[in-house]
């Protein structure tokens, strides 16, 4: 299944495609929330009974908004592709590194990107999201990929500046409102077999600065999942950033950061594209 939620910001309905490719309004059969137990695995194979065609089609191009409605927690691993590392001047890691996003960060996956006051080091990240489906502690590597929901595009949308120049966690340069564009569709696990073996890639104004593929990642999906629930009890609706390929703009020679009036576009293939224009506070 490919589930959305169509609408203006803060009144979206859940909606799911249609074999055509056709977003049919879910809301009239009063599901829960695609958030939460909401996106549990239990609450996705419920919807599995509902006959898709019988809904009623949205029509025109409204807004897609963020695949999932809230999340519990917004999870990043760091430096997770070999030529990332190397392009932050850094080591591959022998652990994966963790850290978060607030949530509030969350956006449309076509949202206008405002970089926030003071900005000078806006920055791309193209990653491949893992939405957590059920209560996940302390499982093996083997067993991790049962506990998935689903899987989305993501651009962990990165201050720099923020991120690295001010001291403490990276938390404070990713998480500013809309640094957290998911979707367009929540992709549920069944339609994706293999999570090492996608491609992700980003263009910035039509010039591809990003390609990669996810089998390049340092730390597969089971292997973060199994690692991440050593130390914490993940949660249906957690959703999981998991690493960017190299081409962001803070390893360019020189570097390139993000300028009103920017495009992005970007994609996880199978899982939706996004586009999403640059502003600026204020501006």
């Amino acid at each position: 299944m490919k589930l959305l939620r169509v609408g203006p910001a803060g009144a979206e309905r859940p909606a799911i495609l249609d074999a055509q490719g056709t977003p049919r309004d879910l809301s009239v059969k009063n599901i829960m929330p695609l958030a939460g137990e909401g996106v549990s695995i239990e609450a996705l194979d419920r919807l599995r009974g509902i006959d898709v065609e019988s809904l009623p089609p949205i029509e025109g191009t409204p807004r897609i908004g963020s695949c999932l409605g809230w999340v519990p927690n917004f999870f990043c691993v760091g430096l997770n592709y070999a030529k990332h590392a190397a392009e932050a001047g850094a080591e591959p890691p022998k652990e994966p590194i963790l850290f978060s996003k607030a949530s509030s960060a969350l956006s449309g996956p076509n949202d206008t990107i405002t970089l926030p006051q003071g900005s000078r080091k806006g920055d791309w990240e193209v990653e491949l999201g893992v939405v957590i489906g059920r209560d996940c502690h302390g499982v093996s590597e083997a067993d991790a990929l049962s506990h998935v929901a689903g899987y989305c595009t993501i651009n962990d949308v990165s201050e720099r500046e923020f991120q690295i120049e001010r001291g403490g966690q990276w938390i404070k340069g990713k998480s500013a409102p809309g640094f957290g564009p998911i979707g367009p569709w929540l992709v549920t696990a069944d339609e994706v077999p293999d999570p090492q073996a996608l491609r992700l890639w980003l263009s910035l104004n039509g010039t591809r600065v990003q390609d990669g593929e996810t089998s390049d990642m340092i730390f597969g999906v089971a292997e973060i999942i199994s690692y991440m629930s050593r130390f914490m009890r993940l949660q249906p609706g957690d959703i999981i950033a998991t690493g960017t390929p190299s081409g962001v703009g803070m390893g360019m020679s020189p570097q390139r950061f993000l300028q009103p009036g920017d495009r992005l576009e970007l994609e996880v293939s199978g899982l939706g594209r996004q586009v999403q224009e640059i502003a600026v506070a204020g501006g």
